[in-house]
């Protein structure tokens, strides 16, 4: 691949002032698209706009909570008054809460499910009607092993990663003539900001190490190689499905 195969190309990014996000962002942009940089933490995502913009990239920065539908649609009105359309959506931001399902309260189950779930769906609803009309798109999920398996704690995590999943396979479907693809990342378990207390907690993390057939943990950089193909020409056939990138983790 041309190293600027997306020139011309802008990407949508949420989640993008760290983590897996960044890295994704940071890879495209070093390809030649346009950033949006969409996050809630506004330090962060600047220093993220740093980083894209010292590799060369064109970005901005915008504060977005995506289970607000008002907030959703004013991004996506200020995105196209800045970029005029999209080709990528990553949708990235979600957040995690580890205990049993039934010990889960109403409050906790719509903060879970409204930034894992709805917020897929909004930025999709309004992202889609900016991307159509061009011949190629791609909207790219993150999703988690947990859309393959769960565990006790994880269950409504779980939940919210395979009704991920189950919607990638839906606008895949929906957006085939349109020339947009849209697919599914699974990671395992990346070193980023959000498993560093599993990473320095020794008990845990000798366990899920162990649990990883590669027994590593995965790099954010890794997940954004495999971001970075799916929006490469070469991956135009690959639609509605979901990629693992574990270790080994689901092959047990």
């Amino acid at each position: 691949m041309n190293d600027k195969f997306l020139n011309g190309r802008v990407a949508v990014v949420t989640g993008a002032s760290r983590g897996i996000g960044r890295q994704i962002a940071l890879a495209v942009g070093a390809a030649g698209a346009q950033l949006a940089l969409v996050g809630r933490d506004k330090a962060m995502l600047a220093e993220s706009l740093e980083l894209a913009r010292k590799a060369g990239a064109q970005a901005e920065t915008y504060i977005c909570d995506v289970r607000d539908e008002a907030q959703v649609r004013k991004l996506a009105d200020d995105v196209k008054s800045r970029f005029g359309r999209v080709h990528i959506l990553v949708n990235n931001a979600g957040t995690a809460i580890r205990k049993n399902v039934i010990d889960f309260s109403l409050e906790e189950w719509r903060a879970l499910t409204d930034t894992n779930i709805t917020g897929v769906f909004l930025m999709s609803k309004y992202m889609v009607p900016l991307m159509r009309g061009q011949g190629y798109g791609r909207i790219i999920n993150l999703t988690s092993i947990m859309a393959h398996v769960t565990s006790t704690g994880r269950g409504v995590y779980s939940a919210t990663k395979h009704a991920v999943a189950g919607l990638t396979k839906a606008l895949a479907l929906e957006l085939v003539d349109d020339g947009i693809t849209c697919v599914a990342i699974s990671p395992g378990f990346i070193a980023t900001d959000l498993t560093a207390p599993l990473r320095a907690d020794p008990a845990k993390n000798t366990a899920l190490m162990a649990q990883t057939p590669m027994h590593r943990w995965g790099k954010p950089e890794e997940i954004a190689s495999l971001a970075l193909y799916i929006c490469s020409e070469a991956a135009g056939f690959m639609t509605g499905n979901d990629v693992l990138m574990d270790g080994g983790w689901c092959a047990q």
